[in-house]
């Protein structure tokens, strides 16, 4: 549960509209992970020869202190209708913990992030579709957009450190006509 917050400066800005781009590991860096399998000769044997292992794709980060938990839950998101262009109202984040989406049953779901320390700094706005299999995580701090499932219902478990305080999530409202991402 998320706590909501006016946004701690005013937006000054004209109207941002950015598209939304296939994922890749170095364009998403500053925001999170991609937890995606790499190239077979990136991948150790595991498991007595039955696997093959990409390790350290992601940290999962927890700067809460001893009472946060790391917890599991199940996020069932429906598929957005809005059409191609889909207006940002609002941004959350979670200042003290990486947040990690694994698709359990997902075709394509859209990111969307921006860097900021109080408040979102929509010049670092930027839009992703993903495309399963593959996982993401949010780094700590990282504003980001409730996630958006594209073509289907889509299941995903949400890992992140939490302890029931505000500080497991902060959001903020984004003044309507101030920032948008072309879905394509």
């Amino acid at each position: 549960m998320c706590v909501y917050e006016e946004a701690s400066r005013a937006y000054d800005a004209p109207m941002t509209t950015i598209d939304a781009s296939p994922i890749d590991r170095a364009r998403y860096a500053p925001y999170g992970s991609l937890v995606a399998a790499g190239l077979p000769d990136e991948a150790r044997s595991a498991n007595h020869g039955t696997a093959q292992a990409w390790d350290a794709l992601a940290v999962l980060e927890s700067l809460r202190g001893p009472h946060a938990r790391c917890t599991a839950s199940l996020f069932r998101c429906h598929p957005w209708q809005g059409g191609e262009v889909l207006a940002i109202r609002r941004l959350e984040r979670h200042p003290r913990s990486t947040q990690m989406f694994v698709p359990l049953k997902a075709s394509r779901f859209l990111l969307v992030v921006a860097l900021g320390a109080d408040a979102p700094d929509l010049s670092t706005l930027a839009a992703f579709l993903v495309e399963s299999p593959c996982a993401i995580t949010y780094a700590p701090g990282v504003w980001h957009h409730p996630m958006i499932a594209l073509d289907d219902t889509a299941d995903f478990v949400n890992v992140l450190f939490a302890d029931g305080t505000h500080e497991d999530c902060h959001e903020v409202p984004i003044a309507a006509g101030l920032a948008e991402v072309r879905v394509s």
